[in-house]
């Protein structure tokens, strides 16, 4: 607190109205105060009209009529941003190309615009603000975020994901990862035009969703499995129902019969969680015609590949993955937590899955499809994956040891 005993964020708020016209600084105030007490006071309605990005410009101009169109947008831009926003990182969030803004302590800014991570260009905060704003995005998040819990991870208003870690877990000082919300998901044809996958693999793409295969798509962190996974959604007919099972909802594709099922923590008294393997059992009775996993990561596989070996084909699903041969150990892995011997999840995994898309990073920064494979036993039942294809940076698919296979597989069309 300032001596005035206004926050360092309401002071960033007048800073920036400060100017050319000097009722913008009171404006700010006023309107900062509003806000506040709306908040407070549980007034919903009012706060996400404050949202938008002329709402609070209106009640600006309400409180100080003189103030022009010009200061008065400024104002509400920046009350929004630090009040409801990622403060002065919010400019950065909401720029299209942008995908993750990391907070390294008072030592910078870094971005990821699709081309791998680079400086933001912006002034770098001190590490009381970094703390403050790691602080209240935890709350937004409703998190909680203090030497007692040092580590946060949430997910803001808007769809932002928030990871937040105080020292002295980061000697370096307050660390702050931030994952935007596309808002719109990519066309197959996008992603053609930027590399990630070339005409030849985006033809196998296409196949697989109309033959209703049922795919994994495997990949490091921000390697763009979501990103590809939505375009592929965007392509399945549009008399199709679609529900996605999610940890928080990120996939957002291009299709009219879109549901949404995301997990509920556990309250404060640790009670009222609902996990993923709740959720796809209760998918199953939604009458889905595309049944997908937004991330497997734990006893869910249990339910999933179940479900994948009951009828619901055309589901999808996503692991985390070095490479498509790494991801039978991952399988194996995920089942042992769910009770599933070595053996039964090759079984399963062999009858519920017709391919494996696997991306990686490339050294320039752009994500690509890099192989297609499909999963197998070998003599001693062990699970394993067969290389179908591999794509290389310039776009050209070379088939592999199990090209045959999975050509067949794209030859049966749909099950009937």
């Amino acid at each position: 607190m300032t001596r005035s005993g206004t926050s360092g964020a309401e002071g960033g708020v007048r800073r920036r109205a400060a100017g050319p016209d000097g009722a913008a600084a009171e404006g700010a105030e006023v309107v900062l105060g509003r806000l506040r007490e709306h908040l407070a006071s549980g007034d919903r309605a009012t706060s996400e009209r404050w949202a938008a990005p002329d709402g609070l410009a209106q009640t600006v101009r309400q409180v100080r009529p003189g103030i022009g169109l010009g200061a008065a947008l400024a104002v509400g831009s920046a009350a929004r941003a630090e009040i409801l926003g990622a403060g002065p990182l919010q400019h950065l969030l909401e720029q299209p190309s942008v995908t993750d803004v990391l907070v390294n302590g008072p030592r910078g800014v870094w971005v990821d615009r699709g081309r791998g991570l680079e400086a933001a260009g912006v002034p770098a905060l001190d590490e009381p603000g970094v703390r403050a704003l790691a602080t209240r995005l935890a709350a937004a998040a409703g998190q909680r975020l203090d030497d007692a819990s040092p580590i946060a991870d949430g997910r803001l208003p808007d769809g932002t994901r928030l990871h937040a870690v105080l020292p002295p877990l980061s000697p370096e000082g307050t660390l702050i990862s931030l994952r935007t919300l596309r808002r719109r998901a990519l066309s197959l044809a996008e992603l053609v035009s930027g590399g990630t996958v070339g005409t030849a693999g985006a033809e196998i793409l296409r196949a697989l969703v109309e033959c209703r295969a049922n795919v994994l798509v495997s990949g490091a962190t921000g390697a763009g499995k979501t990103t590809l996974l939505a375009a592929m959604l965007s392509l399945v007919p549009h008399h199709e129902r679609i529900v996605c099972i999610e940890e928080a909802t990120e996939l957002q594709p291009d299709h009219p019969h879109v549901v949404h099922l995301q997990v509920r923590r556990a309250n404060v008294q640790g009670v009222g969680e609902v996990e993923l393997d709740h959720l796809v059992r209760a998918a199953m009775r939604m009458r889905p015609d595309r049944l997908v996993l937004g991330e497997c990561r734990g006893t869910e596989v249990r339910a999933v590949l179940g479900a994948l070996n009951t009828g619901h084909d055309g589901g999808c699903a996503t692991v985390h993955a070095n490479a498509a041969g790494d991801v039978p150990a991952r399988l194996t892995a995920l089942g042992g937590l769910a009770g599933m011997d070595a053996t039964t999840v090759a079984a399963q995994a062999v009858s519920a899955l017709d391919a494996v898309l696997h991306l990686r990073r490339g050294a320039d920064g752009v994500r690509r499809l890099a192989e297609i494979a499909v999963l197998d036993t070998d003599p001693a039942g062990r699970l394993v994956a067969r290389l179908a294809a591999a794509a290389e940076p310039a776009g050209d698919v070379h088939p592999g040891p199990a090209w045959e296979r999975l050509a067949r597989r794209l030859e049966q069309g749909a099950p009937r």
